[in-house]
């Protein structure tokens, strides 16, 4: 038995030298908006579980649109987050932070829920989009997110 432990030893070590790190992205959700309206009609309608694996399935999503199946032609993004916040509009992507507009989620009259998953995936292509070192028209990033 231990010479068995001892020739799996070796190819164990193969084959974890050979595994590809995942580059797992972390998730941040915040409803800074709770007390609101929309605040509230996210937490109840959408919810922050369920806006994290959003975020995460748009990931992966936008990743095998972008053919970025090698993280080194990915964005080297290690932390997205998600705001809910009062605010006009309805959404805006700065860096790796997404803003979604409490005001928006109130008074939209359809399923919110539906509308903020294709809101997410809008928004989270901006996070992994290039653009060019700024120099790509606005209607190219924003045609490309939509």
């Amino acid at each position: 038995m231990a010479h068995l432990v001892f020739t799996l030893s070796p190819l164990l070590l193969l084959l974890l030298s050979s595994v590809q790190p995942t580059h797992a992205v972390d998730y941040q959700v915040i409803n800074n908006a709770a007390n609101t309206p929309g605040g509230k009609r996210f937490a109840n309608e959408v919810g922050i579980n369920y806006s994290r694996d959003t975020l995460s399935a748009a990931t992966t999503f936008i990743w095998r649109i972008f053919q970025q199946a090698n993280p080194a032609d990915r964005k080297g993004v290690q932390k997205v987050t998600l705001i809910v916040e009062s605010m006009d509009g309805v959404a805006y992507t700065l860096n790796n932070e997404i803003h979604l507009s409490a005001n928006y989620v109130a008074g939209y009259s359809g399923n919110v829920k539906i509308e903020i998953t294709g809101v997410l995936y809008h928004e989270m292509t901006h996070v992994w989009q290039w653009n060019g070192n700024g120099r790509a028209p606005g209607g190219l990033i924003e045609g490309v997110a939509d």
